[in-house]
């Protein structure tokens, strides 16, 4: 909650985490205290506490919500520095000093979400967006300008895939893509490839990707961007899609990137009642994203911040629970007789080369993955019709498991001979587990797949 709307608000300084109060009156206890004595407190600690004081609104144990969508000056001065401040005019006098305008700007309930996401993400700022598509769409007119080049992993969400290859070339924005993420050779020839071709402004990341569970190697990527440095003499921005692991599972800022983004509608927000994305990472980009967001209106409404502000609070709980359940569901499905290939990241076998990938950059193998029925597109459908536990929708990260077919829902936007080269075929079947008993969910596949 920030400081020009609170009588008592405090600020700390990042590096102590000790309460200081603005006004001279008496601070409000852990308002912004990452600490207890010397003791740094866990993410899950802090979603329940960080960045709101119950003193000061009214001793709610829960933030309210903030539906307004303009916010008082206390003089023309005043509404003058804040505009300033905003608009990135000015700079501010303490490290999380807020200038509460407009809703689109900025929100008590934006600010309070940001700061969660990016204590979760170890980032040093964060924003939230109207949708994980708006998240990715602001990054990229953010950085990306007419003649510029996009060097980007495959395969991608078949959102992100369709922006990249059809709206971005409308206005001139040319991509390359890395067909093996894993493999030094092919990402250094395709960061030579995306530099013969302009400047590069924007190095793009999905690992996993989704819905192959295909792996990139980050270090990779950080060497493939300072080659691209060193050719062209600006450094492009390094970003990745965290969506499947993070932010508990994978801290991509740890291994090079600039910033990350996601679909908060996804395991943040875990419930399938919201819709929204997120970015966190260095203040200078995550400030420029922001200010496009200002610009173009990808806010994400007050309501959903407070919603996401609830869900944070059962993250950690939620994905174990959903990633022992796909443990599980994985394990059958990878003896199953109509099953080809599941693409599990915990079936990974040690030999396989991405296993060192898998253990450097991932602390757990999440809980959507996809698998391979015998029979192609009609064995899929029998599949997925037959399913009576596991329900037949789009999406992922949800309390409830959901099962889709990607090459005609979420990548039937993407060409057939594009979807076959990155492993989306006609018998793929993407499976997002819930938080139900596994041995239900189990069984409710095994029902399924004796009927195939």
């Amino acid at each position: 909650m920030p400081a020009e709307t609170i009588p008592h608000a405090t600020q700390s300084s990042p590096d102590d985490g000790r309460d200081r109060p603005v006004d001279g009156r008496d601070p409000a206890p852990g308002y912004r205290s990452r600490t207890i004595g010397n003791r740094t407190l866990h993410p899950e600690t802090q979603m329940m506490r960080y960045g709101y004081a119950p003193e000061l609104s009214e001793g709610a144990v829960k933030a309210p919500v903030f539906l307004t969508s303009t916010f008082v000056f206390q003089s023309a001065e005043e509404g003058r520095a804040l505009f300033d401040l905003t608009a990135g005019r000015s700079k501010p006098r303490h490290s999380d000093e807020s200038s509460l305008v407009y809703s689109r700007f900025n929100n008590p309930n934006f600010e309070m979400l940001e700061d969660r996401v990016a204590l979760y993400e170890g980032a040093e700022a964060a924003c939230v967006f109207a949708s994980g598509m708006g998240a990715i769409s602001t990054l990229f007119w953010t950085f990306l300008r007419p003649g510029d080049v996009v060097l980007h992993s495959t395969p991608l969400y078949g959102g992100t895939e369709t922006l990249i290859l059809n709206t971005l070339t409308e206005y001139g924005i040319v991509s390359v893509s890395c067909a093996d993420g894993m493999d030094r050779a092919v990402v250094m020839a395709a960061a030579d490839a995306a530099a013969a071709k302009g400047p590069v402004s924007l190095v793009f990341a999905e690992t996993p990707a989704n819905p192959t569970n295909s792996l990139v190697d980050l270090g990779l990527f950080t060497e493939a961007v300072e080659r691209i440095e060193a050719a062209q003499g600006k450094r492009p921005v390094l970003a990745v899609d965290n969506t499947l692991l993070g932010p508990l599972y994978q801290k991509p800022l740890a291994h090079g990137a600039d910033v990350v983004v996601y679909s908060l509608t996804k395991y943040v927000g875990g419930h399938s009642d919201l819709i929204a994305g997120g970015a966190a990472g260095c203040r200078p980009t995550i400030d420029a994203m922001r200010r496009m967001r200002g610009a173009l209106g990808t806010q994400l409404d007050a309501h959903s911040c407070w919603m996401l502000l609830r869900s944070l609070e059962t993250l950690s709980l939620r994905m174990d629970k959903a990633s022992r359940n796909a443990d599980a569901v994985a394990g059958f499905l990878s003896q199953h007789p109509k099953v080809e290939a599941v693409n599990h990241l915990g079936l990974i076998d040690e030999s396989d080369p991405r296993h060192a990938v898998y253990r450097k950059q991932c602390d757990g193998s999440g809980s959507t993955f996809s698998f391979t029925v015998t029979g192609g597109e009609r064995a899929a459908f029998d599949l997925l019709n037959k399913l009576r536990v596991i329900k037949l929708a789009v999406s992922l990260g949800g309390t409830e498991s959901l099962a889709c077919h990607p090459a005609s829902t979420t990548h039937s936007g993407v060409a057939e001979e594009t979807r076959l080269a990155i492993g989306i075929t006609s018998g793929l079947v993407r499976l997002s587990v819930g938080i139900e008993h596994p041995d239900d969910l189990i069984a409710d596949l095994g029902l399924a797949l004796a009927g195939v």
